[in-house]
């Protein structure tokens, strides 16, 4: 081991989970180093800014806990340590105030990842962290040396202690492809499945509607599958349906599928109005309008929700527009869409499994490779957009860095 009052600290992943553990790490005088396969660290960071940068969430913690659902007591510790007023001060300290939004959103003041992102490096650097980019980390030697290829040959290191973040396997083009799994898998690590989280699905739309349709929200609506009920927005895709509302649902969807083949999601375009007060206002004489004009001046629908009407009905006997208005009540508000698959998980937006947590002890460390931890989105942990999926890299990231420090801290 290196003189211990200054580690040598290997990361392997240049995203918010290595980043963050490089923030702890340096701050504590450790030299870090931080590989990454990619030419440039961040790159997800950036992409996930080009919808604004949904840093965490304002909820009450208890309430933002409940986000992770069955992870939650394997995330509460770090959550606890690391919480949303955490990540809000964090980024204050790298000239970007936050703010909320309407939603309970937390978004930096600049609505962008760039800016944060150059000044979060700028300080690692001069707090003396070293970056080794194009370095692709592909697993241990015999005597637990870290192995990578780079652009000058293979590279071997033996530091004090390891983090990896390499992140989950969706967007692999931006350096997260999963690579990893078959590696730990086969050095005895468990490892549960990854699976696409925060995705769109597949409907067999009908060529009209998908022609029609396609790249046009449904606003204002609520989605049920089974017990879950969301409220959102939707996305009708070329294959079927993306957005908020749907992401929300997806871990349910999602194994609905994989154990049925499909998934009967429900859509209420009309959510605030009872079927008793739709059925009056469809009651009202329609004149000489069509059927389609009368729906949008009496219910505010729009031509997508319509239009997902018709295609809800093609199938049935009677035609949308001959509907008794107490069924077209009922069918407005429970309109069924079947789900046929998944989205690719290249394309989500997060991902689901990964390192187990019985894998990991309490301060995300390998059990069966002391002096090597885990954090971010490799840990086996899914949750809604909103802010959630963040603060749980940075809290996970932040809570490996203090796991570090402490396992390396000389008996007293």
């Amino acid at each position: 081991m290196s003189d211990v009052s200054r580690p040598n600290v290997a990361i392997i992943g240049a995203g918010p989970a290595g980043l963050m553990a490089a923030d702890v790490l340096a701050g504590e005088g450790a030299a870090v180093t931080v590989y990454d396969r990619m030419p440039s660290a961040g790159r997800k960071f950036l992409l996930a800014g080009r919808g604004g940068l949904n840093l965490t969430h304002s909820d009450e913690l208890e309430r933002f806990l409940t986000r992770y659902g069955a992870a939650t007591p394997h995330l509460r510790a770090a959550i606890e340590a690391f919480p949303p007023a955490a990540t809000r001060a964090w980024s204050e300290g790298l000239h970007q105030p936050t703010f909320i939004g309407t939603s309970g959103r937390v978004f930096p003041k600049s609505f962008k990842a760039s800016p944060l992102l150059r000044s979060w490096l700028r300080r690692l650097a001069a707090a003396g962290v070293t970056f080794k980019l194009r370095h692709h980390w592909t697993g241990w030697d015999d005597g637990g040396a870290l192995l990578f290829s780079a652009p000058d040959g293979p590279v071997t290191i033996a530091p004090d202690a390891t983090i990896l973040a390499l992140g989950g396997a969706s967007w692999p083009r931006l350096g997260s492809d999963g690579a990893w799994a078959d590696v730990l898998a086969n050095a005895g690590i468990a490892v549960a499945p990854l699976k696409p989280a925060n995705c769109g699905f597949t409907a067999n739309w009908s060529e009209v509607f998908r022609n029609r349709f396609e790249g046009q929200p449904l606003k204002r609506i609520a989605l049920t599958f089974g017990e879950h009920s969301v409220r959102g927005e939707a996305i009708i895709t070329r294959a079927g349906l993306e957005g908020g509302g749907i992401y929300a649902l997806s871990a349910p969807l999602r194994d609905a599928i994989a154990t049925q083949g499909e998934a009967l999601l429900h859509i209420a375009l009309r959510p605030d109005a009872s079927a008793s007060e739709l059925k009056a206002r469809l009651e009202a004489p329609r004149g000489k309008q069509s059927f389609s004009t009368f729906l949008r001046k009496v219910l505010n629908l729009w031509p997508p929700a319509i239009g997902l009407l018709h295609e809800a009905t093609m199938a049935l006997p009677v035609k949308l527009a001959a509907m008794p208005p107490g069924a077209l009540a009922e069918l407005i508000n429970a309109v069924p869409v079947r789900l046929t698959g998944t989205a690719p998980i290249a394309t989500a937006i997060s991902t689901a499994g990964g390192v187990t947590f019985d894998a990991v002890d309490e301060r995300f460390m390998l059990r069966r490779r002391p002096g090597v931890f885990v954090a971010g989105e490799m840990l086996d942990w899914e949750a809604p957009t909103g802010g959630y999926l963040l603060q749980a890299t940075f809290a996970t990231g932040a809570a490996a860095g203090r796991g570090v420090l402490e396992w390396l801290r000389p008996p007293a």
